[in-house]
């Protein structure tokens, strides 16, 4: 009995014990609350974007109980609910829509649990209420800020604080669409956890920092749409992660360095609209996971048969358009049967197009125009109307289609149909074009092999007609 009662008294002991840690935090309704400086904060912190009419008085108990707000996140800490995730701005149902005089205010980083901080759409205000990232406080994200963004918000001004560089955590830091400029901070290299950089769509200037190969880690890096200039550092081979490498839309130039060749994992590279030069280097041709491979509009030269391009089997966009190619356009580009667009155009390409280009069982687009190419265009008529207008071939002067083997609908545009003249010791057409490049036919007074103008044969039959006719009816009116 007295061992029945021990027992009785430790499970209640036990029982009480867990019933007070489970309840720790807890309001008398059994919800999980908020600590007062944490909500404090929190509202402060809103109030300082949308507006201070804003005060949570309809959120009962709290931002993360029974009525949450949307764009606040919450988690449970010591069965208190920390924020972990804040929204401003008008994304999807959002109810947090930035005022016209936006301010951080200090409360925003006495919330110590945050990991996610965004801010869309929110500094649009009119140019006279610009506003710039503070460069306060932000070490106290440093253990638990891991995503960072700032996108569409063109108020947005002035540099990128250096204390980003405190933020050892973050794994994604995005600052898209804004009024940013100046040149970039050194701390990038010591955030080295970073999986995704984007900066596209600001003005940021100078050269690109020597220290990103160290972002080992890094998938995604995003520069494009910048005044970012001088040369592309070789120690950008050191990103081996990476997927995605855009640096499109700067005014970066010289050689593309051989080291971005140890990108093998790299699935899009996009150095268009640059000032790159120096020729097609071999080096894309190790990248065989590549997917997209854009380089328009840079001087670059070279000649596409320089590389082998069967070992790209994975490509499914090539756009080498205005790049200053010469040559011709090699049968080994009919290999890359995942290819749906191919860009060749406004280049100097010369000679014939081969048919086995036709094989690319997924091609969808084509533009070939703005060349030099020569010659027929012996596609079947599939080919046309499978492509239709994405099958740009028009200003190449001396290329053209056959006649008669294309029905009108499918004639490719702005090309020429191919000459044709009938000779006198065979009558069959050929497809050989005279000097003056007219086609033969009996209006256009065209040279035969004796020598004579048709029309001048003619002209000598009617007088001799004429001269009979004409005498005899002098015979038969002398007879009269």
């Amino acid at each position: 009995m007295e061992e029945f009662k021990f027992w009785c008294v430790f499970i209640f002991v036990i029982y009480t014990i867990n019933l007070g840690v489970m309840c720790k935090g807890e309001d008398e309704n059994g919800v999980a609350s908020m600590k007062r400086t944490e909500q404090e904060a929190l509202y402060s912190a809103i109030q300082g974007f949308v507006g201070k009419w804003w005060n949570g008085s309809d959120l009962y108990p709290d931002p993360c109980g029974w009525t949450p707000i949307q764009g606040v996140g919450c988690d449970l800490f010591d069965g208190f609910w920390y924020v972990t995730d804040l929204s401003i701005g008008p994304v999807h149902d959002n109810s947090l829509s930035c005022a016209q005089n936006v301010e951080f205010r200090p409360q925003l980083f006495e919330l110590r649990h945050l990991k996610s901080l965004s801010f869309f759409n929110c500094f649009v205000s009119p140019h006279h209420y610009p506003v710039a990232i503070p460069t306060e406080n932000w070490q106290g994200f440093a253990g638990s800020l891991e995503s960072l963004e700032f996108r569409s918000n063109p108020c947005l001004i002035g540099q990128i604080p250096y204390t980003f560089g405190y933020l050892r955590n973050l794994r994604s830091l995005v600052l898209v669409e804004n009024g940013l400029t100046g040149e970039l901070p050194a701390f990038f290299g010591n955030l080295i956890n970073l999986r995704r950089l984007n900066l596209a769509g600001n003005s940021f200037s100078g050269s690109l920092p020597d220290n990103f190969g160290e972002l080992n880690q890094l998938l995604i890096l995003d520069m494009s749409r910048n005044l970012f200039s001088g040369l592309l550092p070789s120690t950008f081979g050191g990103l081996t992660s990476l997927l995605k490498l855009d640096l499109s839309n700067n005014q970066l130039e010289g050689k593309i360095p051989q080291e971005i060749g140890k990108l093998k994992n790299l699935t899009l590279l996009d150095l268009s609209n640059n000032k790159f030069s120096g020729g097609l280097t071999t080096l894309f041709q190790e990248m065989s996971s590549l997917e997209q491979l854009v380089l328009s509009n840079n001087p670059t030269g070279g000649n596409l048969t320089n590389l082998a391009w069967h070992n790209l089997i994975c490509l499914t966009v090539l756009d080498l358009s205005n790049t200053s190619l010469t040559g011709g356009i090699p049968d080994s580009i009919s290999k890359l049967k995942r290819l749906r667009f191919l860009g060749l155009n406004d280049n100097m390409l010369t000679g014939k197009i081969s048919t086995k280009i036709e094989t690319l069982p997924n091609i969808s687009a084509m533009h070939i125009y703005g060349n030099n190419l020569t010659g027929e265009l012996k596609f079947s008529e599939g080919f046309y109307g499978k492509l239709g207008r994405r099958f740009g071939a028009w200003d190449n002067p001396n290329l053209c289609y056959p006649s008669g083997l294309i029905s009108r609908i499918n004639v490719p545009f702005g090309v020429k149909k191919c000459q044709q003249e009938v000779t006198r010791e065979t009558g069959l057409d050929t497809s050989s074009r005279l000097n003056n490049n007219r086609i033969w036919n009996p209006e256009s007074n065209p040279t035969v092999s004796l020598g004579f103008s048709i029309f001048r044969i003619d002209r000598f039959r009617y007088i001799f007609v004429f001269i009979v006719f004409f005498g005899h009816l002098l015979f038969d009116i002398g007879f009269a």
